[in-house]
């Protein structure tokens, strides 16, 4: 800046005007001076033209800059301060004069500028990645299996058929257990040397294109091959899962009654049969898993010491105390009409072996024995050997 206005100055210099040369004057000619005007004669003091452009200069600047500002300024959108959504009841819902959160808000004269039309959030939502990789899932106290997979969005089957520790039973669950989560429902298979997809897809009742067209597996699709050796997902997989309760030693109560085969080791004869099943718990809650492949049962919510109740009238044909296959101490009542009930992880039992009971007897308390942490009661129930959903047939 200062070697602007030293340019302008030089510039200017060129039109200074010269002063006139005075010719000398005869003291004899000259005018008297006062008392005041003794000594030299004082010059008359000039504009200096410099400063008067230099400071015209520098403000044209400075309003230019103002102006310029202004001008920006003027050619923003109108902020706009929306008011936050207060609550309101059913009553003054939509009532005049209040604006509604994602209206406009309009002033008093009717004019003024729409909200923006739409929810105010403090997150922002990220859209879910489909996973093509397993995690590592650490087992705290108090999981239980239909939580793990209703976290991973998967289904309980599908952890137990990756994690051969569990041995396909969801109670062998322990804290501190790692487990891997398979990123999609389905299974890990080691590829044979001979392998085809079409065999593998058979095997699983899964399908051959799922299978190559995952990408987890990393497949050619111009040259599909694997080596084996390799892991390989098959998503929609399934295999057979082990069924703990065809090893637990029973009583048979008769012919064709439920109960008996190949594990029974003596017959009660018979007894009441039921007409009808009720709940056997107080709490109808499921406090851990619920009825799947891999868990035939529900555990419902009870804690320690809480009643246990027959579902029915039936013949006790098992009353055992023990580890039992993780079923601790486990009672089971034939029904006699085809139907059998199991109670697991009980605290106490109340009857014995062929005892005959009523509906709504009860037979036991709740506890934690067994393959089990956390107090609850496991039941089953089964038909022609085979496990059904309680849910079916229980009121």
């Amino acid at each position: 800046m200062k070697s602007f206005f030293e340019n302008i100055r030089s510039f200017f210099q060129k039109f200074k005007r010269k002063p006139i040369p005075q010719a000398d004057v005869p003291a004899i000619n000259e005018p008297p001076t006062s008392p005041r005007a003794s000594g030299a004669l004082r010059a008359k003091p000039k504009v200096d033209r410099f400063s008067i452009i230099s400071w015209a200069v520098t403000i044209f600047i400075v309003a230019a800059l103002l102006g310029s500002t202004l001008y920006y300024k003027s050619t923003l959108p109108a902020a706009v301060d929306i008011p936050a959504a207060q609550p309101t009841s059913e009553s003054n819902t939509g009532s005049v004069g209040q604006p509604q959160a994602g209206e406009p808000i309009v002033g008093g004269e009717g004019s003024g500028v729409p909200s923006i039309l739409r929810k105010l959030q403090l997150i922002t939502n990220i859209p879910e990645r489909p996973r093509y990789e397993s995690v590592i899932y650490r087992v705290s106290r108090g999981d239980a299996m239909l939580a793990i997979a209703d976290e991973f969005k998967l289904k309980s089957e599908s952890i137990l058929y990756v994690n051969t520790q569990l041995e396909d039973n969801p109670h062998n669950l322990k804290p501190g257990m790692e487990l891997t989560i398979p990123p999609v429902d389905g299974l890990y298979y080691e590829w044979k040397d001979g392998d085809t997809f079409e065999m593998v897809a058979e095997k699983f009742d899964a399908d051959a294109e799922e299978i190559i067209n995952f990408p987890g597996n990393n497949i050619d699709l111009t040259n599909p091959n694997v080596e084996p050796g390799t892991l390989v997902m098959i998503p929609g997989g399934a295999r057979d899962l082990r069924a703990w309760e065809q090893d637990l030693q029973t009583a048979g109560r008769g012919a064709n009654t439920g109960t008996g085969g190949s594990n029974a080791t003596n017959s009660c004869g018979g007894g009441p049969v039921a007409s009808g099943f009720g709940w056997p718990a107080s709490s109808h809650a499921i406090s851990g898993s619920g009825y799947g492949p891999g868990h035939l049962g529900l555990d419902i919510q009870a804690s320690e010491g809480e009643p246990v109740y027959a579902a029915g009238n039936g013949i006790v044909t098992m009353a055992q105390g023990g580890w039992n296959y993780g079923y601790g101490n486990v009672v089971q009542i034939d029904h006699g009409n085809g139907y059998v009930t199991v109670y697991a992880h009980l605290s106490t039992i109340n009857v014995s072996q062929c005892t005959p009971v009523g509906q709504g007897s009860v037979i036991g308390a709740a506890g934690n024995t067994g393959n089990s942490f956390g107090a609850h009661l496991h039941f089953e129930v089964r038909i022609g050997g085979s496990n059904i959903n309680p849910y079916d047939i229980v009121q």
